[in-house]
């Protein structure tokens, strides 16, 4: 567990974090290396220690998802995007649905922030963890909805 309440399964393929899972799922090779790395940070993250992920990702997905995490990570700590500044960002501003279907799609929340992707006017819009735990994670980071 890396946080009360909160269980998380993190997969490697080769050297890289390519899955983090909700729910109350196996963690993997708990001897692997990254899996331990992975575990260290995501503790120190909830523990409020650390604002920036610092692992090696692998995460395959369209070129348009691609372009959408690619987007969400770069959305700093404590702050927040809606899906309408995203989809207008990628010069496709009816594309709003697309972009949260791909946010939704990211297969490492957390260290690729989709938390911090809220709807146009504050709503929270959906998270895989549930909202309760968006609202959380955004507390944990100060957030301010835009």
């Amino acid at each position: 567990m890396i946080e009360p309440g909160l269980r998380l399964g993190l997969a490697v393929e080769e050297e890289s974090l390519v899955e983090i899972r909700f729910g109350d799922v196996a963690v993997g090779d708990a001897e692997h290396p990254l899996l331990n790395e992975a575990e260290r940070q995501l503790r120190a993250y909830f523990e409020g220690r650390l604002r920036e992920f610092d692992l090696p990702l692998k995460r395959p997905g369209t070129a348009f998802q691609e372009s959408v995490w690619r987007m969400v990570a770069a959305i700093g700590y404590g702050r927040t995007r809606t899906y309408m500044d995203l989809a207008r960002e990628l010069g496709s501003p009816g594309a709003v649905r697309a972009v949260g279907a791909a946010n939704g799609a990211n297969p490492l929340p957390i260290v690729i922030p989709c938390h911090r992707v809220v709807a146009t006017g504050g709503g929270m819009g959906g998270y895989g963890g549930g909202v309760e735990l968006k609202r959380r994670l955004l507390a944990l980071e100060g957030a301010i909805l835009i």
